[in-house]
């Protein structure tokens, strides 16, 4: 019965989808060429990989939210969405 118990617990952690991790913020600085983000907390993006994810128009003073999957200890894995806040 035990072993039964544990299967299903294994199971259902294993069925558990992985939470999207996010960032926000003003953009400061947008860098269409080298597809670069800087924001008002100082972080930096590289947008490279997130590619036709970058909203058309986005530019210095709008307000981002940045999801992105994390890869532990390695920081941040893929850019996942990349939406502005209405204004």
């Amino acid at each position: 019965m035990r072993l039964i118990s544990a299967l299903a617990l294994l199971g259902s952690m294993l069925a558990t989808p992985a939470l999207a991790d996010t960032a926000g913020g003003t953009v400061v600085a947008y860098d269409r060429v080298d597809h670069v983000l800087v924001l008002d907390d100082k972080t930096v993006w590289d947008l490279a990989p997130a590619g036709d994810l970058v909203p058309e128009g986005l530019s210095a003073g709008n307000k981002v939210t940045i999801e992105y999957d994390s890869a532990g200890d390695s920081g941040v894995g893929k850019i996942t969405a990349i939406a502005v806040e209405s204004q």
